[in-house]
């Protein structure tokens, strides 16, 4: 059984494969001030909760955005398993030629989601991961990794709108019910929400810098509630980062 974790600002995605399989996915939230012990623990409960055996785990793959978290998930997890994690980084394998100025500075979460994007689908394609930050990058055929657009994402911009403006409220981020709002809350909701789609919408047009059009796909937490208000059909893949963890773990496992 292979454990794959996804160090992300704002959770840690933790989920088990075995036979390529993935038997379940859970979320753990990042936290810069947990040690190396609490993490292990929270790593080893959750594994429990879903009938996972650690006897059972044979290795484990780690990717992070998150510098000062990773260390203590790294050391967590040997606690817990006692083997020495695959970190995702400059070194291992994955098949793609990486055109951008500095390869090294391109996050592992974007080279994981492309990846596992290229093993289900033809290139050229747009991949979306709507989280913390929202990113967009482009990926053609033979595997060329092309760059791509970040900017912030539904709920940074949320929480900034409301820290900034003294008579704006929280809200949840539900579906509009029309993009005119009637109300303060349903006004915000529209546009953070409409305004995130047709965002994504305006940048995807821009496929023309190509000369081609591409195939689209997004995952990330907010991706399921954002991509159905797009003018422009999205495939929605909730489990692309786990399965490109699993991919990059097979071409490098010795």
């Amino acid at each position: 059984m292979l454990l794959a974790i996804d160090i992300g600002n704002t959770n840690l995605v933790i989920g088990c494969f075995e036979n390529d399989k993935i038997l379940f996915k859970a979320r753990i939230a990042t936290d810069h001030t947990r040690t190396s012990d609490q993490y292990g623990v929270e790593i080893k409960s959750m594994l429990e909760a879903y009938g996972a055996r650690i006897a059972d785990i044979d290795d484990c793959i780690i990717s992070s955005v998150v510098p000062p978290v990773f260390n203590s998930v790294r050391t967590g997890v040997y606690k817990v398993i006692g083997k020495q994690p695959m970190v995702v980084g400059p070194g291992l394998k994955t098949g793609l030629n990486i055109h951008v100025d500095v390869p090294s500075q391109v996050g592992s979460d974007r080279i994981v989601i492309a990846v596992a994007a290229l093993a289900e689908y033809q290139a050229p394609l747009i991949l979306m991961d709507l989280g913390t930050a929202t990113t967009i990058e482009v990926v053609e055929p033979e595997n060329v990794y092309l760059g791509g657009v970040i900017f912030p994402g539904v709920r940074v911009s949320l929480d900034a709108l409301t820290s900034r403006a003294a008579q704006l409220p929280g809200i949840s981020l539900d579906k509009p019910k029309q993009v005119i709002g009637k109300n303060t809350v349903d006004c915000m909701r529209s546009g953070m929400m409409y305004g995130t789609a047709a965002m994504i919408d305006g940048l995807v047009e821009r496929e023309e810098e190509l000369g081609h059009r591409c195939t689209l796909i997004a995952t990330g937490g907010l991706a399921q509630f954002i991509t159905p208000l797009c003018k422009r059909e999205i495939i929605l893949e909730k489990n692309l980062l786990l399965k490109g963890l699993n991919i990059i773990y097979k071409k490098n496992k010795k």
